[in-house]
């Protein structure tokens, strides 16, 4: 051929060549910008950390050994026989010593420290420092890891750590297991790139990969999981980048926050800090040979190797890392066959991590709305510290899986028919201590507690009566109400015929008791004498926020309230009429402990105090002679408490809500489809209600009338003023200067006012 056309070709080549050179260049320069641009600065989102409320131990404290043996081992606390390290505790009988992890609280940090309990018959007799052996007015633990709030896009969650906090064994054992390595090369193995090569090549497809850390770590944090040549080419040439701006340590610990190690749900585990949480309940500086070695096993693949759903497959890998471990010098041979020797020893359940409680934390997003925006609570990483007590949301959750199991049972009723939602507050400071939205208690869909708003039948009759003792000079808690039939024409001309839940008529009724019985007819009776509108009105005071239906029929419960708002309402009732707001959050900080926002206890005076006080008398009738008096098969029977029965037409909706000296509790049990379950409040609610409230240890509620009350016997046939000669008489609280002055006809002192006890009767 003429020797210009070889000089034409070079010249196309040449040209081709520089073509490729330029277009090269600058493939390398945006990668090299998107590298510095992404991995520069704040490189991850980091989700808002939520917390439970801290466990306070002090002396006088309602808790054995066994007790806080449980609330230990649930913040991941190791039972061990000398203190160690943070984390780890020695029991005895009658004594427990605990290494306390430091903790940085939205007051400060707090050191780790080591202390001494020791127990009485009542609880915890003293708490004192193990060095000195001086007593502490109150050690506060630290609090519980209950959930975070991550991104639905993308559904990444992960706990930063730094990599000297990173235990040597996990970092050291990483490395011989993923890239031995590490520190010697440049990005890429050029051995391992050309082993994977070859045997790809006679495969005919991508079998196998030589990646190092530096190419996981560009592969998870910037590029897709496809096995695809192109995908595979951006890789190395990122990786190379990377080591050329960024120094070896700061990779690795990339790394260590990057990796994906397991899914849960829709919440996707990144990094190691947040995997020693979820498969092991510990911080990652407290993991042991055998639980470093899962971790690094579940590198390889966090699906395949899934110790909750695979954990044959899950421990095999991990005695193979063992083995590595041993090999590496990482550990001697006996370490080995102990770690190989020791089961999986996971934390949580089969289903995911460490107990989380969605409905709760689903209400601590609500309350947060509006006052931070979303990018703030998903990726900076706020620290939320909530109302939240992991033994009320224990006992809650535990009585409702296991009471509506045991109700369908006895009442053969198909077993997963039946729902319920539960909440637990505090009396007076409006926290919120538990909540479950549903049986299935892990779910986090639906939540029942906040958004199910069902007709709550008779928990409205306490607001009735309290109206009408609001007015002293008309109605007593003896008042006379008539249990007869009444029939009342509706707007709508059709007739309203309200029956007794028995369908029986049962005479004249005492106030108290018409309440603590439950019966309708005397209500309504009642309700129509006072008015809708100003029943309307106490319900707006206790802290029902909706318009009421101005009706008749709203004497009965005809009104559709959630059961968190029932809470709220039945607190005011139980702090004396005054109303403390409901609140799930104490305080936010930045991740850095800094504070942003508190929620201070916010009260104010609602509803009377007296009339309030005759009402909660009232409703330890209910639970003494009424429709909660079956409580007492579970609860002690010197145990005073208030509470309310709630049952709906067809019976289709069963409540319980009644409240202790320290805890109000509300429970609701029915079906989603609204079709009748059979159960009345006291069938089923109040199954669940006094078991809850057992476990829960409350306090009794302690009646001391406040200044506008006297307490007066007076007997109980007649309602009239009672001393030793009668022989069946009550000692009943009255508004001030409401008391009845006459005598009963049983009484001695009725002899100085012959058939003055019948002029008051006819009045």
């Amino acid at each position: 051929m003429p020797r210009q056309f070889w000089y034409g070709l070079a010249a196309v080549g040449l040209v081709l060549a520089s073509i490729g050179l330029v277009a090269f260049s600058y493939y390398l320069v945006a990668l090299d910008k998107d590298i510095r641009t992404r991995f520069a600065g704040v490189r991850w989102a980091l989700p808002a950390q939520v917390f439970a409320s801290p466990l306070e131990l002090y002396s006088g404290l309602n808790l054995d050994a066994g007790d806080l043996k449980h609330e230990l081992e649930r913040l991941g606390y190791r039972n061990n026989d000398t203190l160690d390290g943070p984390g780890e505790f020695v029991l005895a009988k009658d004594r427990a010593d605990i290494y306390i992890r430091a903790f940085h609280f939205w007051d400060g940090p707090r050191p780790e420290s080591k202390i001494s309990v020791k127990f009485a018959a009542g609880g915890i007799a003293d708490v004192a420092d193990a060095g000195s052996g001086e007593s502490r007015d109150i050690v506060r633990m630290d609090p519980m890891l209950i959930g975070s709030i991550y991104p639905q896009q993308d559904g990444e969650d992960r706990v930063l750590v730094k990599l000297d906090e990173v235990p040597d064994l996990l970092r050291e054992g990483l490395l011989a297991v993923e890239d031995k390595d590490f520190y010697d090369h440049f990005g890429i193995s050029i051995r391992g790139v050309v082993r994977a090569m070859f045997v790809n090549l006679r495969a005919g497809h991508t079998v196998q990969g030589a990646s190092t850390v530096t190419q996981q770590l560009v592969r998870n944090f910037f590029l897709t999981l496809d096995r695809t040549w192109s995908r595979k080419f951006n890789e190395m040439f990122m990786s190379i980048l990377l080591e050329r701006h960024y120094s070896k340590n700061d990779i690795l610990e990339a790394y260590f926050n990057e990796i994906y190690l397991g899914q849960d749900g829709n919440r996707a585990i990144h990094g190691f800090g947040l995997a020693s949480w979820f498969y092991f309940n510990k911080p990652i500086g407290e993991l042991r040979d055998h639980e470093v070695a899962l971790l690094v096993g579940v590198v390889k693949g966090a699906s395949f190797y899934n110790p909750r759903r695979n954990p044959v497959r899950a421990k095999a890998r991990r005695d193979v890392v063992l083995r590595v471990f041993k090999d590496a010098g990482l550990i001697d041979e006996a370490e080995m066959n102990a770690a190989i020797a020791r089961p999986l020893s996971l934390a949580g359940s089969k289903q995911g991590g460490v107990e989380r409680y969605p409905a709760f934390v689903d209400m601590v997003k609500r309350q947060l709305r509006g006052q931070y925006k979303d990018s703030d609570l998903t990726d900076e990483g706020l620290r939320i510290f909530t109302t939240l007590d992991p033994r009320a949301q224990e006992a809650l959750e535990r009585n409702i899986e296991q009471g509506l199991s045991e109700i369908e049972k006895s009442k053969k009723i198909a077993t997963d028919t039946l729902e319920a939602a539960g909440v637990v507050t505090s009396v007076g400071g409006g926290e919120i201590l538990g909540v479950v939205g549903g049986r299935d208690v892990r779910y986090s869909g639906f939540n029942r507690a906040l958004d199910s708003r069902r007709s709550i039948g008779s928990l409205v009759k306490p607001f009735v009566y309290l109206t009408a003792l609001e007015q002293g000079d008309r109605y007593n808690l003896h008042s006379i109400l008539d249990d007869e039939p009444i029939e009342l024409k509706l707007p709508t001309k059709q007739i309203w015929a309200p029956q007794n839940y028995d369908h029986k008529l049962h005479g004249p009724q005492p106030l108290y008791n018409a309440l603590a019985q439950s019966y309708n007819l005397p209500t309504v009776r009642l309700g129509l004498e006072i008015g809708e509108k100003a029943v309307a009105a106490t319900l707006k005071q206790a802290g029902y926020t909706a318009n009421p239906p101005l009706l008749p029929s709203m004497f009965l419960g005809a009104v559709d309230v959630a059961p968190v708002e029932v809470a709220q309402m039945f607190g005011t009732l139980a702090a004396g009429g005054f109303q403390s707001p409901l609140s799930s959050i104490r305080e936010v900080t930045t991740k850095e402990g800094e504070p942003l926002n508190r929620y201070p206890i916010r009260v104010k005076q609602t509803l009377p105090e007296g009339p309030v006080y005759l009402t909660t008398w009232a409703m330890t009738q209910v639970m003494r002679l009424g429709t909660g008096r079956s409580a007492y098969s579970v609860l002690p029977g010197d145990m005073t408490l208030a509470g309310k029965s709630g049952t709906t037409d067809d019976l289709r909706d069963s409540w319980f809500s009644g409240f202790s000296g320290d805890r109000v509790a509300v429970v609701w049990v029915g079906r989603d489809d609204y079709k009748p379950m059979g159960l009345s409040g006291s069938t089923g609610a109040l199954y669940i209600w006094s078991r809850l409230i057992r476990d829960l240890k409350v306090k009794p509620l302690d009646l001391i009338p406040p200044p506008d009350v006297e307490e007066q016997e007076a007997d109980s046939i007649t309602g009239l003023r009672a001393d030793d000669g009668c022989q069946s008489r009550l000692l009943i609280p009255y508004l001030r200067g409401f008391a009845p002055q006459t005598w009963a006809p049983c009484a001695h002192a009725a002899e100085s006012q012959p058939m003055q006890w019948l002029r008051e009767i006819f009045q």
